[in-house]
């Protein structure tokens, strides 16, 4: 799905009253934590179809706030990262999806071919550093099939200002093996990083608690899938090969490829299966740990209203759970999801609505013990921040009901675990009740 990112990081508005009292209070509002020991937490494995920890199932609620890197590069923006983790712990979230890159743009971590900014990389060891404080883990996505931050569009176009591009087109990133080199290179110094702030190599902290390989891949020049399919099992080895502590996703969409029968009933339109991707056959892969799926209803269908679109989910949702649970043998995780605030006759209840349809889903695969593993939403963000928007993201607490919602879903989902399973935000959160 395409997005806009506004701004490019030079300017930023200032804060209003309201969103600055909101702002330092979800800074410094709890200092203690900051001085108590570190959480210990280990790392998140897999039994067959369910994420464990601890000895026991693990079922996610999470979110997307895809900019937390590029604020902590900067000193204005960076207390915005603490005050959106700790949000995050608050409302009872444990995974947090967020990028591990950005390439030849402004706030660049590659500037590049295997060139780095220790800057920006100061500011992902601050990302880490600060969600290893407050409890909350993170899914990093290694690289973007869209242009915003670089993609894969700046690695074809670094190899073809190098003379050693084979094609120009988006997808020879894909297949040319120069842009392979490139990215196996930016694979490795990732993972082998060492936190200048912990001390600990990317690839034993437990505070990651998975790497996606790419968002959204699509390989548009071949339909059959065979090109993203043999990158998706060369890379995915390369990562194991590095680090075999975290779990590894692909970054999927969730759609059908045309040798699968679902392709012709699951699929949103016909279209979905013309673009090189294939949800069966690219998570079978055996580093493949877990499956990735994105809900995006309003950017697939444009006639359909509320009603219709929340049908479909449901059934999408469940069509990708049952596969989890036949097919893959792994864990199925709802990566992104939102509804557009652009829709005609749009009403936030209808976000509501679609928020508690993911919510529901998950929550009885969890009781079911089936592979529907966990659902972030796409996506977070603290006050004065609207530029950085789009047409799905929420301050949360902004919106009591909302609000409301998520942190029920973390407690539903945490008490088929066990109450005596948790631990700060979340026991003081899901207690309350009791």
């Amino acid at each position: 799905m395409e997005r806009t990112v506004g701004g490019n990081g030079l300017f930023y508005p200032i804060l209003g009253f309201a969103s600055c009292v909101t702002f330092i209070y979800l800074s410094f509002g709890d200092l203690m934590l900051n001085n108590e020991k570190e959480p210990k937490f280990g790392f998140v494995e897999r039994n067959g179809t369910q994420f464990m920890l601890d000895g026991s199932a693990f079922y996610i609620n999470g979110w997307n706030s895809y900019w937390l890197m590029d604020h902590a590069a900067d000193e204005y923006t960076k207390p915005r990262v603490r005050a959106m983790l700790q949000a995050g712990a608050k409302m009872g979230l444990t995974v947090c999806r967020t990028w591990a890159f950005n390439d030849g743009a402004y706030n660049a971590l590659q500037s590049s071919p295997g060139r780095f900014n220790e800057h920006v990389f100061k500011a992902l060891d601050h990302v880490i550093a600060e969600a290893r404080q407050h409890g909350v883990r993170l899914l990093l996505s290694l690289v973007n099939n869209l242009q915003a931050y670089g993609g894969k569009t700046q690695y074809v176009k670094w190899a073809w200002e190098e003379g050693i591009g084979l094609s120009a087109s988006n997808d020879s990133f894909f297949f040319d093996p120069s842009i392979r080199s490139y990215f196996k290179t930016y694979i490795k110094t990732v993972l082998t990083r060492r936190n200048t702030i912990t001390g600990i190599e990317y690839r034993n902290d437990p505070t990651i608690f998975a790497w996606e390989l790419i968002n959204e891949p699509r390989c548009m020049s071949d339909a059959s899938g065979d090109t993203l399919q043999d990158w998706i099992e060369e890379m995915s080895a390369f990562v194991k090969s590095i680090d075999k502590n975290h779990l590894l996703t692909v970054g999927l969409e969730g759609f059908y490829g045309p040798k699968t029968p679902k392709s012709l009933t699951m699929n949103p339109e016909e279209w979905a299966s013309r673009l090189g991707a294939d949800f069966i056959r690219n998570s079978k892969i055996s580093y493949v740990d877990f499956a990735s799926v994105h809900i995006y209803p309003d950017h697939w269908f444009h006639e359909e209203g509320i009603d219709e679109k929340i049908k479909f989910v449901s059934k999408w949702m469940l069509s990708h759970i049952e596969d989890g649970d036949r097919e893959l043998k792994k864990p199925v995780m709802f990566t992104e999801f939102g509804l557009s605030n652009l829709n005609k006759d749009y009403q936030p209840s209808q976000r509501d609505r679609f928020y508690k349809t993911i919510y529901d889903v998950i929550h009885k695969s969890a009781k079911k013990n089936r592979a529907g593993a966990g659902a972030l939403v796409w996506q977070f963000f603290v006050g004065g921040m609207e530029e950085y928007n789009d047409d799905f993201g929420i301050v949360p607490w902004e919106r009591r009901p909302t609000y409301i919602l998520i942190t029920e879903q973390s407690c539903k989902l945490a008490r088929i675990r066990g109450l005596n399973q948790l631990k700060g935000y979340l026991k003081d959160l899901c207690l309350e009740g009791h």
